[in-house]
């Protein structure tokens, strides 16, 4: 066995946590061989919920598992951890507006972010889930100015694979045959999912639909599908998105394969003429080490550049909303 890593989660009595948290210690997130300990972060009056999603832990007796620690203090909880996942936000709600949700989720951010700084690891990768994830990504990473603006990313891993089941049904494929689909931008209904540079068994995309299909439906279906999934089940994504985090965290970890890529909401660099700063997703390439490399160099037209820009503009008013917790 290797030595444990610190996995901090937090909300982690919510719907996407209960999702994640048996997923992570069942060994998917990193491997059979991998121990683990538990920094469980709720709300105080969320602490007795919590207890009860310990016991369930605790009663599977997973080998991993090495230790579960829940608190409400977050410097408890991010106490030397590796990985920490950002879970903890009031979810959206059929009828909410995004600057609504903003206005909900920035503190717990900017709190979250502060600790993180005092006692997290130097290293720590800290993935951002609760909603809205870039600009809550943002805030943490300016609340925790001795960390790298690497050590932070926001989940676009769940629009990524919203994209790719949409051409795999569309190709009469398996997901596992779709390539470097790209989602540009923020986690909202101004992503842009681009099929340019995707394949379908080693064949352009391009040539496989119709440029119709792309726009009227493609198009819209992944930047609406989390307001579909509230308006049929009531509730936002829990386990999609639980999975999705999963699947970024362990890119972002263990290095994505084959020269493949995969979309992560990184600390814009400048590439693609979007503003430096801004957390934004890109395509990325991940080494072995777990070194994210924005990829260069992509032709980008004039309608994809065009969506790329309403975007990053939506990106920017967001971040002067909450410019005092920066």
């Amino acid at each position: 066995m290797k030595t444990p890593v610190v996995i901090a989660v937090a909300g982690a009595a919510g719907q996407i946590s209960y999702s994640l948290l048996f997923r992570i210690v069942s060994g998917e997130l990193f491997g059979l061989e991998q121990p683990i300990i538990l920094r469980l972060l709720e709300i105080t009056p969320s602490l007795e919920k919590l207890h009860g999603v310990v016991m369930e832990l605790n009663d599977c007796a997973y080998p991993l598992l090495q230790k579960v620690i829940p608190t409400d203090d977050s410097r408890v909880a991010f106490k030397d951890a590796d990985y920490v996942f950002l879970a903890g936000a009031k979810p959206r709600k059929m009828g909410m507006k995004r600057k609504d949700l903003l206005a909900s989720n920035a503190l717990i951010f900017a709190e979250q972010g502060k600790a993180l700084n005092e006692v997290a690891s130097r290293h720590v990768k800290v993935l951002v889930t609760g909603n809205p994830a870039n600009t809550n990504a943002l805030i943490t990473q300016r609340n925790a100015p001795d960390l790298s603006p690497s050590c932070f990313a926001a989940m676009s891993m769940l629009d990524h694979n919203r994209a790719i089941s949409q051409l795999a049904e569309k190709c009469g494929v398996r997901s596992k045959d779709i390539k470097n689909i790209i989602i540009w931008g923020n986690h909202s209904e101004t992503q842009y999912p681009d099929l340019h540079h995707a394949t379908v068994k080693g064949q352009n995309a391009f040539a496989l639909v119709e440029d119709e299909w792309i726009t009227e439906y493609f198009i819209p279906t992944v930047q609406h599908r989390g307001a579909a999934i509230i308006g049929a089940r009531g509730l936002s994504s829990a386990a999609s998105a639980a999975n999705a985090a999963i699947d970024q965290m362990r890119a972002w970890t263990l290095g994505t394969q084959n020269n493949d890529w995969v979309s992560m909401a990184v600390f814009a660099d400048g590439s693609y003429g979007i503003e430096n700063g801004l957390f934004y997703s890109f395509p990325v390439r991940v080494s072995a080490e777990g070194e994210v490399t924005i990829v260069s160099d992509l032709q980008i037209d004039a309608f994809s550049l065009m969506r790329m820009q309403v975007s990053e503009r939506e990106l920017k008013e967001e971040r002067m909303a909450v410019q005092h917790l920066l």
